[in-house]
């Protein structure tokens, strides 16, 4: 029982009653004032407020979000299907760090900073296939592996040894058919970070899925609202009651709430379809299970990956932060292998497409609104809801790495 002079600092277990660390009100006044901002928030679910408006718009807090999370954690950033041929490549920024993964002649993935060692400009763009990547601006040439084999009208430059210069490499790791990169040298590998989330998750056997046209989506609004959208159960049953929401009631939802504020969710409900089935055959992983048509899971590996699971096909989510008020969604359709040449695969698959960005739609004009109150006098930060558990329990996960 949380005496009433008591404030939780940590709340963040399985009940809608998170576990607290404890501080009392007494003491908040001499902590550090962003600490002490935050002390509605780090109570227990059914008594704890949401965050305050300037931590979704300040931008020196999203730059100490990069500091401080994107540039120290796993981040998924591929299907390795996407890369499947010696020589594909793919480039994108992360917080503004260019990034370039790559297949080599050998098969072996790799990523490196997109940053040519001479100037910083980026030696490739986009997405495709190539034997080496060129610097638009000095013509120096680095092969698959980052390492540097051509440098125009160097000889003369005293000291230079190019076969020490590569591009700086990043380190690199797979699991269940998906590409992770890591920032940092020194964080635990990725089998040990992923431990949890392959106990919950692994049986599911992405690895033997393969990908269909990706749904990718810009939101008006701060990465973490996009986040907690999709953790936000609260508000289907009122935003998507024509789409996903329909014939579903969330309360019955079990929020498995777990350490740095990852989440899970096993239930049962029909399929928003119309006919409540799914429209093509349960995927193998669900192979003897009771009622498999009615199995359905979630879950949240911080910090942007959102894994959907529904009887016949799992869709995960990667958020990437743009700007302090700009991200971007990517959806990533996954198939069961054997689907694909079933009849009525290509009209489901579009028929999911449509349900899935549907639902977006709907979110869009409600976060870009959500967004919106952060810069507004008039937003206190409200109450939150004991269906919001898996909200506050990644809020929590979110204030411990950000300010300790």
């Amino acid at each position: 029982m949380v005496d009433r002079n008591d404030v939780a600092v940590l709340g963040t277990d399985n009940a809608a009653m998170g576990t607290a660390g404890v501080v009392r009100e007494s003491e908040a006044a001499d902590l550090p004032n962003d600490t002490a901002a935050f002390v509605a928030t780090r109570r227990p679910t059914n008594q704890a407020n949401h965050l305050p408006g300037y931590v979704y718009t300040s931008p020196e807090i999203f730059q100490r979000e990069k500091e401080e999370i994107f540039l120290k954690d796993w981040l998924c950033v591929a299907r390795a299907e996407e890369l499947a041929k010696p020589g594909d490549y793919m480039t994108l920024r992360i917080f503004g760090e260019p990034i370039v993964v790559t297949r080599n002649k050998n098969g072996e993935l790799g990523a490196f900073a997109n940053v040519c060692r001479h100037r910083g400009v980026e030696v490739a763009s986009g997405q495709g296939n190539t034997d080496e990547f060129s610097c638009p601006y000095h013509g120096w040439l680095y092969d698959l592996d980052g390492r540097l084999v051509g440098a125009p009208y160097m000889k003369e430059a005293e000291g230079f040894a190019p076969g020490s210069c590569r591009l700086d490499s990043l380190r690199l790791d797979s699991w269940a058919g998906w590409v992770f990169i890591n920032f940092d040298r020194d964080a635990m590998p990725l089998a040990a970070f992923i431990t949890e989330f392959e106990n919950d998750f692994g049986w599911l056997r992405q690895e033997d899925c393969l990908l269909t046209e990706k749904l990718e989506m810009e939101f008006d609004c701060n990465w973490k609202l996009i986040v907690e959208n999709l953790l936000d159960f609260y508000h289907v049953a009122a935003l998507h009651q024509d789409t996903i929401g329909q014939g579903f009631d969330v309360a019955l939802m079990p929020l498995n709430n777990k350490p740095q504020g990852r989440f899970s969710s096993f239930f049962e409900r029909p399929s928003p379809m119309p006919g409540g089935r799914p429209l093509l055959d349960v995927m193998p992983a669900l192979a003897g299970k009771p009622e498999p048509e009615l199995v359905n899971c979630i879950g949240f590996l911080p910090p942007n990956f959102n894994l959907i699971f529904r009887p016949d096909y799992v869709r995960p989510f990667i958020i990437w932060p743009l700007s302090p008020t700009k991200c971007k969604l990517i959806g990533y359709p996954l198939f069961p292998r054997d689907a694909y040449d079933k009849p009525g695969f290509a009209a489901a698959v579009e028929s999911y497409r449509e349900l899935h960005e549907a639902t977006l739609i709907e979110d869009l004009e409600m976060v870009k609104s959500l967004q919106n109150a952060c810069d507004s006098r008039n937003f206190v930060p409200g109450r939150m809801s004991t269906i919001e558990a898996a909200v506050h329990n990644t809020l929590n996960w979110y204030l411990d790495r950000m300010f300790g």
